[in-house]
This record gives structure tokens, sequence and C-alpha cells, in this order.
């Protein structure tokens, strides 16, 4: 595998509202362009809409949806609440739709990838704000019923008082902070806060990208936990259809991913997804494959690795 120069690439946002060329006239009499209203909330839309469904793509369906219906609403106090409110609830349904889908799956479930050094998620300057969008809170979110998700990713996420959460979701405050208790009980055993830095996390991923191009079997096995898992969304393709436990199952899977013969001519980088450093495969300029790896006590303590052409369709439109 070739390497381009971490972080080389220009990332651009595919996420894009349809433009409509009129004017909304307010029950008070000036007139304000509803586009223009909605594009500012459309960031933070677009943050909350991922972070319920963990699929670019479906998000931005979901944006677009609230769009439409804000575009036929009549005149709104608090259009931030009202888009919220909407969105939420339009999520909701399809994360019931998605749960029936995901269960048939073939292979592991992973997350579509984001890149987000150019803020495509919203600001993630904390590492609560990172963790927020981390491939593994999402992947533990899926424990959750939609309405545990919402409460969860609407507090801990956005900061949502419960009395806002119970008007946003249609539940009493009271039950929102139930529902907040339960979702954090089934998620928090399993959760690991981060405990490298970016830079120390940047390190190790340098590491890892070396060690893999460079066959450094020595290298690589003092990088990887002992009891270092590895994931492989493909979609039901021939990468590995379950988790590969153990330092020793993770390595040979690992060799085994740079020793195809197509490895000779992929291009690889290192970006921002999803709050953390990760590697991006390319291959005749498509992307191939996003490996993102998790930190525990300064080892690699879980490799994810999307290859999925459906999942990373969103993060290859970003890098054109």
């Amino acid at each position: 595998m070739g390497r381009t120069p971490a972080g080389s690439a220009h990332l651009h946002h595919p996420l894009r509202i349809r433009r409509v060329d009129f004017l909304r006239v307010r029950a008070d009499g000036p007139l304000e362009a509803p586009v223009a209203v909605f594009e500012e909330q459309r960031p933070r839309l677009f943050g909350l809409a991922y972070r319920l469904l963990g699929s670019a793509a479906e998000a931005e369906d979901m944006v677009q949806e609230t769009f439409l219906r804000w575009n036929q609403a009549g005149p709104v106090d608090v259009p931030a609440a009202w888009l919220t409110t909407v969105l939420t609830h339009l999520c909701l349904n399809q994360l019931a739709s998605a749960r029936r889908q995901r269960e048939s799956y073939v292979g592991p479930w992973l997350p579509e990838p984001v890149l987000t050094g150019d803020g495509a998620l919203g600001p993630l300057e904390t590492v609560e704000q990172r963790e927020s969008v981390s491939l593994g809170l999402l992947v533990l979110l899926e424990r959750l019923t939609p309405t545990e998700r919402a409460v969860f990713v609407l507090r801990e996420a956005f900061g949502h008082s419960h009395a806002e959460i119970g008007k946003i979701v249609g539940i009493d405050e009271a039950y929102s902070r139930q529902l907040h208790r339960r979702a954090k009980a089934h998620v928090g055993e399993a959760r690991k806060r981060f405990d490298a830095d970016r830079e120390q996390h940047r390190h190790i991923v340098e590491r890892f990208l070396a060690a893999t191009l460079h066959g450094d079997v020595a290298g690589l096995e003092e990088l990887l936990a002992a009891d270092v898992v590895a994931w492989a969304d493909g979609g039901g393709s021939t990468v590995a259809r379950r988790p590969v436990l153990g330092r020793q199952r993770v390595l040979r899977y690992v060799r085994g991913l740079s020793g195809r013969p197509e490895a000779a001519a992929v291009t690889a980088a290192i970006a921002e997804i999803n709050g953390e450093f990760a590697v991006l495969l390319r291959y005749g300029g498509d992307l191939r494959a996003v490996m993102a790896v998790e930190i525990s006590d300064g080892r690699i303590s879980a490799v994810r690795t999307m290859v999925n052409p459906a999942k990373l369709a969103f993060a290859a439109t970003q890098l054109m």
C-alpha cells in the first residue's frame, strides 16, 4: 500500500438542501427567507440525526424531510425547537424500521463513518463532544430502544433539560429522567471513555499504519492489547463476518488485509473520522476502506473496519 500525506485530503460536505427561491410572509408582516432560517439550523439537525441513526445517508434523508415540512408549515415562534421536535420524531420512526433491517444484517453492523475534521457533525472541541460521535458509542447506542436513544442523545450530546426533552419526544419530564437513567445503565458498563489525548491517539494510529504497511509483526504485536477485538462491516462480503478476538488472531487478520494482491496499489492516509484519527484506504482513487482504532491504556483495544461500499458513500463524497 502506498501512503499519501496524513490529513492531505480535501474535504467537501455532501449535505445540500435544495434551494427554494421564494419568501415566507409571516403573520407579523416582515418577509423572511425560510431557507436561511433552516440553513442556520441544518448542521445541528444533521448532527442530531446522525447520532440518532448512525447512518449519514439516513440522516440526510431525515434532514431533507424536515426541511420539506418546515417549508409547508405556517409561522413558527421558535424555529430551533420546532425543527428539533419534527426531526426527532422522524428519526424515531426511522429507527423502528432500521432496527428490523439491522437484525437481518449479514456480519457485524457498524455506523457509517463521517469525516469530522471540517465540522460536519458540529463542534468536537471537548472529549465529551468527540465521544458523542465515536464509532464505539454509536455501536453501544444500538442496545437502546428508539426513545431511550433519543433521550440519551438529546441529554448527553446536546445538553437539553429533561423538561425540554419531554416536549421534544412527547413524554413527561419524570419519564425522561427514568429513560435517561436506564439508557446510561445499558451503555455505561461497556462504555469506554477516551483515555488517550488526540496527539497520543494520532501517534498510535500512525505507528499502526506504518507497521501494517511494512509488515512489521513485532510492531503490531506491541500496539495491540492482549484482548483486542476487530470487527469488519462488509455488508456480507468475504471480510470477517464475526468479531475477531485476541492479539494473535487480530494480527493475522490485519496482515491478511495488507497481504491481498490489490494491496500494493492501495494508498493510505490518516484523517479524522467520527472525532478520532483513522486510516483511509483508497484504490484507484476510490475510498475502499476505513480502519478506526480504539485506544485503552496506550494500546489498541478495538479495530473497526468499514468496507461496505454503501457505508462509505458519504465519506467518499466528502473527499471529492
